[in-house]
């Protein structure tokens, strides 16, 4: 059964849904990658139908090796159907490994409605709650140091800035990590 989270409608935000990626996505998935920000700060754009079925297959293959877990984020729409809002995943996870890794990114006509803190924190829930049995208790998300709207949603999700690491390929600039640790077990 697909793992299908929610983020729950704010005050001044809809609802959204996580789940894993569809075929059916690969048309809204090209449309968000014409954005320029988005490609700056992507090392895999998707600039066709062709890439869009690639990045469908590989985000099936984490989901089928328990590896990456990786999750469309969309807004339900009145007509029921939904608007491609964000993607997040948690990669690296691995049995007896303490530390896996959350990245993201959010569509351009998403960005500054707390869509991105919105689905980290629910993924990041859903990865402490999920892999807390083979022994994940922390969780990074890095991003580049002149990407400050990272920083933000990082700190809104409880994501504390640990140090700057050196620039390594393909990210041309030195990063932050931020790290979130496992609530302890009550």
């Amino acid at each position: 059964m697909p793992v299908l989270l929610r983020a729950p409608a704010t005050p001044h935000a809809p609802e959204l849904l996580l789940r894993p990626w569809r075929d059916a996505d690969a048309d809204a998935l090209v449309e968000v990658y014409r954005d320029p920000v988005l490609r700056r700060w992507t090392s895999r754009p998707v600039t066709d139908a062709r890439d869009a079925r690639r990045w469908v297959f590989r985000s099936r293959q984490g989901w089928a090796t328990h590896r990456r877990f990786s999750f469309a984020v969309v807004q339900p729409q009145p007509d029921g159907g939904d608007r491609l809002a964000a993607h997040v995943l948690v990669k690296e996870v691995l049995p007896g490994r303490a530390c896996a890794e959350v990245g993201y990114w959010t569509a351009a006509w998403a960005r500054g409605r707390g869509v991105a803190p919105r689905a980290v924190d629910a993924v990041t829930r859903w990865a402490f709650g999920r892999f807390a049995a083979v022994g994940l208790t922390r969780l990074e998300l890095l991003h580049q140091v002149d990407n400050p709207a990272s920083c933000r949603v990082a700190e809104k999700c409880g994501y504390l800035l640990q140090e700057v690491v050196a620039a390594r390929p393909p990210f041309p600039r030195d990063g932050h990590r931020h790290v979130r640790w496992a609530a302890p077990a009550s």
